[in-house]
């Protein structure tokens, strides 16, 4: 029975893992000026990693985004991560120490904007960490190792469905912006022959006074 220990654990860790996954939604956050997130690191060199995509507000004569402003503070208010004018990105650091961290997004635009938000911390034990802990194994670090293989594949996936959606409002902002030059071209169209059939007929009936005379 002691052979099929491990085993078991593994399958076990897995299956709470995949639960964990599929549990962990993207945060959705309206930025306005500046606005802040803050997720608590455990450790010092734990692993920090996430993705974040802009999603258009309705600017109607425009569908390009010029980006916004991401800044990542340490609990020491050291800056460790910064990405300028980005509308869609993925990041990741080593935190240089455990404790709260901040991340604010600046958008200097000032019209709002929905940022699609996905963070994970992940920690992998050391051979220092087995050292010190007798609780700790090798397997736990296959497991740790795993957890965070699995985690990287979640968000990717992430990020791939929050482009997939700023794509599709960018085609449904552009098939709105075709419908309404394609309307304004048709009503000039009109009204250009409603002036000229109204200035040939009173050009018309000028020639016919002056004829009567």
């Amino acid at each position: 029975m002691a052979r099929w220990r491990p085993a078991a654990l593994l399958v076990v860790a897995l299956t709470a893992v995949l639960s964990a996954a599929r549990r962990a939604d993207a945060l959705s956050v309206t930025v306005t000026d500046t606005e802040c997130i803050h997720e608590f690191v455990p450790y010092e060199g734990d692993t920090v990693s996430g993705n974040f995509v802009v999603v258009d507000h309705d600017i109607f004569w425009s569908s390009d985004h010029p980006g916004i402003d991401l800044t990542v503070t340490s609990p020491g208010g050291n800056t460790v991560h910064t990405l300028k004018g980005k509308s869609g990105d993925k990041f990741e650091f080593k935190a240089p120490k455990g404790g709260m961290y901040k991340f604010c997004f600046h958008n200097p635009y000032g019209a709002p904007e929905t940022v699609s938000f996905y963070i994970h911390v992940g920690h992998i034990p050391n051979e220092h960490n087995l050292a010190k802990d007798e609780h700790l194994d090798p397997i736990n670090v296959k497991i740790a190792e795993l957890k965070e293989v699995l985690e990287s594949v979640t968000a990717e996936q992430k990020y791939l469905k929050a482009r997939e959606a700023r794509h599709r409002h960018t085609n449904e902002s552009t098939r709105k912006r075709v419908m309404f030059y394609t309307m304004a071209e048709y009503i000039a169209f009109v009204a250009a022959s409603t002036l000229q059939v109204l200035y040939i007929r009173r050009m018309f009936s000028k020639n016919v006074g002056y004829n009567r005379v």
